[in-house]
């Protein structure tokens, strides 16, 4: 019985424990990137880039579209105003000609030759003057023979066009829609390791936060001790009012730095869920909340500062948007060039245009090539190709500027960290000192021979030191994120 109720207690008592989930660093980063808003933009940036990209590759392949249309006319077209009337001739060996029996008109002998006259009696030549020969017989082309049902039109056409030469225009725009994927995924690289930087400032804080908690627990754990211990040398005689006050104060020194350490932790966890899209209610504890030393990478040494600069995400945005304006100058360029295109085509009309205009549908197709020469612009495309020149140009300068602001910025971690880690190791020597100091205050407060005002100043001291321990070793592993970042190694 003994037994189980040990082991029902201990299962009691782990229960609570099992609720908190216990974050690592990489876990935190893991769920900060899958929340952020900003990296899932970035994302959908990088599909819509890969789409644009195919979308692009298109141009080099025919287009094939079918095209339909109805019309309505409110009236039918007459070729002919009215009935014609065509005289009837015969056909001969020359061409159409006539006899006297076929015509009305009176003839007369012009050196010895027989001529028609007219309806005034004069002669003409009916080769010159045909309008005057009167004609017995005519055949009749009536009007309505020669009008045209186009009141319902339906035309359908099927369209089938291939590039052959467009000046360069769609093999730039395939580079810049492959650059612009490549600049889409530099850009989310950027947005990454900025939310990285984010999330690792909220964990480190709250370690930091939480081992300066530990210590002030430590320390209101020893004014405890030494409040008892004064009370008794006060009621022993060895002790005045003063001491126990100044223990007091100290203690509620102690218990003020708690509260807002407390409230620090609190407004720091906040953040850390809301950078890891976890519920403000969410209990967890840090996998490397309880370590004494926080874990420093070495110092990179033989840095070459170019290839760091290169790795930058921001760097290389910035050259790949230069490439693309060196491409926008070849689009603007071709405008410049002749276009020279395949066009095939298969139509139908109803009614049918190649039989009569009856109605029924009727097709036909036919094939071509379409050429598109420059001519005369007043210079408009040289003028945009100097603009597209000068936004090459800008993009460069952006570049060249970016580089030498991202060197300083790397010589600068480099400094810092430099630094960050010299004060680590000042801070642990002066910490060190500080507990030798309050171990010797102890021991002579305990024996009698040190008064309670220099042990209260050896633990003020003591916990100086062991704070400016903790933000010194913060500063450190900071110093170190922000070097990766401005190498462009961060999480990778």
């Amino acid at each position: 019985m003994k037994r189980i109720l040990t082991y029902a207690i201990t299962l009691m008592t782990c229960l609570p424990l099992s609720a908190q989930t216990v974050l690592t660093l990489e876990d935190c980063r893991a769920k900060a990137l899958e929340n952020n808003k900003e990296h899932k933009i970035a994302d959908e940036e990088v599909a819509m880039a890969g789409y644009k990209k195919k979308a692009a590759f298109t141009k080099y392949l025919p287009d094939l579209s079918v095209k339909g249309a109805y019309i309505r006319n409110e009236k039918e077209m007459a070729l002919i105003g009215e009935n014609m009337f065509l005289p009837i001739g015969s056909l001969t060996e020359n061409g159409f000609a006539f006899t006297p029996e076929q015509i009305s008109n009176q003839w007369t002998m012009v050196n010895g030759q027989a001529v028609p006259l007219d309806a005034n009696g004069a002669p003409f030549n009916p080769k010159t003057n045909p309008e005057k020969i009167i004609w017995k017989e005519y055949t009749t082309i009536p009007k309505e023979e020669l009008t045209l049902d186009i009141r319902n039109v339906y035309v359908c056409a099927l369209n089938l066009t291939q590039p052959i030469f467009m000046g360069g225009k769609i093999r730039a725009y395939n580079k810049i829609a492959s650059i612009n994927k490549e600049l889409a995924s530099s850009k989310r690289e950027t947005n990454r390791q900025n939310v990285i930087v984010n999330v690792d400032e909220a964990y480190w804080q709250i370690v930091s936060l939480t081992n300066k908690k530990k210590a002030v627990e430590g320390l209101l754990q020893l004014l405890a001790k030494m409040e008892k211990d004064v009370l008794a040398l006060t009621e022993a005689g060895m002790a005045t009012k003063t001491d126990q006050l100044s223990v007091s104060v100290k203690m509620n020194e102690a218990e003020m730095a708690m509260l807002k350490i407390e409230n620090g932790i609190s407004l720091s966890k906040m953040l850390l869920m809301q950078y890891c899209g976890m519920s403000q209610d969410s209990a967890f504890t840090l996998a490397d909340e309880n370590l004494e030393s926080i874990p420093l990478a070495d110092p990179i040494e033989n840095i070459d500062v170019n290839a760091m600069i290169a790795n930058r995400s921001e760097v290389q945005s910035l050259t790949y948007a230069t490439k693309i304006y060196k491409e926008k100058e070849k689009v603007v360029r071709a405008d410049m060039l002749p276009n020279v295109a395949l066009m095939a085509n298969y139509i139908g009309t109803n009614p049918n245009s190649w039989d009569g205009f009856e109605n029924k549908f009727g097709f036909s197709w036919n094939v071509g090539v379409v050429v598109n020469i420059p001519l005369l612009h007043w210079g408009e495309q040289i003028h945009l190709l100097n603009a597209a020149k000068c936004e090459t140009n800008i993009a460069n300068y952006k570049l060249d500027e970016t580089q030498e602001k991202i060197e300083l910025q790397v010589n600068q971690c480099i400094f810092k960290q430099t630094e960050a880690k010299r004060k680590l190791k000042l801070s642990e020597k002066n910490l060190e000192r500080a507990e030798e100091n309050l171990k010797y205050a102890n021991i002579g407060f305990t024996e009698g021979v040190v008064p309670a005002s220099n042990l209260l100043e050896a633990q003020t001291a003591w916990l100086s030191a062991k704070s400016s321990k903790i933000e010194s070793e913060i500063e450190a592993k900071l110093a170190e994120v922000y070097l990766q970042k401005a190498i462009g190694t961060l999480g990778k």
